[in-house]
């Protein structure tokens, strides 16, 4: 029923939601230039990689070595306004049609941080990862990875349908308020040190 529902919901969202994703592309290809879309291997169910593709909020900026510069850097005006509204994360309507997503479930973080996992924060990848949920809904990037972990290994061992109806819900609640947003839901390793047992 909830890979239905998911395919069902996210293929209606996307026919709906066209004209401002093809707005959106514009703007993006015009203030940040090509490509569109970022894409990303993330861990998918029981740490399988899949590539996640998310709208592109920075520059491409480099300094003369050829590095990266620092994201504060490299984010615009727009990138900081797709990321509040969340509006980046709209292309991974297109993850949860194939499969790799639901559009409930613990998000996906770096493919890097796998070994850090200690064995109960692992259980978060016993079911597929999220577009949003039940970590995002309770404090977003307002609360520590330590909790966020027990959060989305609460959702794992109480998952339902109508726990998901909910947090897409709140999600929606919490996106036009704009609350516990932050730059990038990007952990760093450092976090999880001491964490990997």
């Amino acid at each position: 029923m909830k890979r239905v529902f998911d395919f069902s919901v996210s293929l209606l969202a996307l026919l709906l939601l066209s004209p401002m994703l093809l707005v959106l592309a514009v703007l993006i290809r015009w203030k940040l230039g090509s490509p569109i879309f970022f894409r990303q291997t993330r861990p998918g169910v029981g740490g399988r990689p899949f590539r996640m593709i998310k709208f592109r909020t920075m520059l491409d900026a480099v300094d003369e070595f050829g590095d990266p510069l620092p994201d504060e850097r490299r984010m615009t005006r727009l990138g900081h306004f797709l990321r509040a509204t969340s509006l980046d994360e709209l292309p991974e309507l297109w993850n949860v049609i194939k499969g790799d997503m639901s559009l409930v479930g613990p998000r996906p973080l770096l493919m890097e941080y796998l070994p850090l996992y200690n064995a109960e924060q692992m259980r978060r990848h016993d079911v597929r990862p999220g577009i949003t949920g039940w970590a995002q809904v309770n404090g977003r990037n307002a609360v520590s990875w330590e909790e966020k972990f027990k959060l989305d290994c609460w959702y794992v061992d109480n998952q339902s349908f109508w726990l998901d109806v909910k947090i897409l819900f709140l999600t929606v609640k919490k996106v036009i308020a704009r609350e516990g947003v932050s730059a990038s839901d990007h952990v760093t390793a450092e976090r999880f040190r001491g964490n990997d047992k």
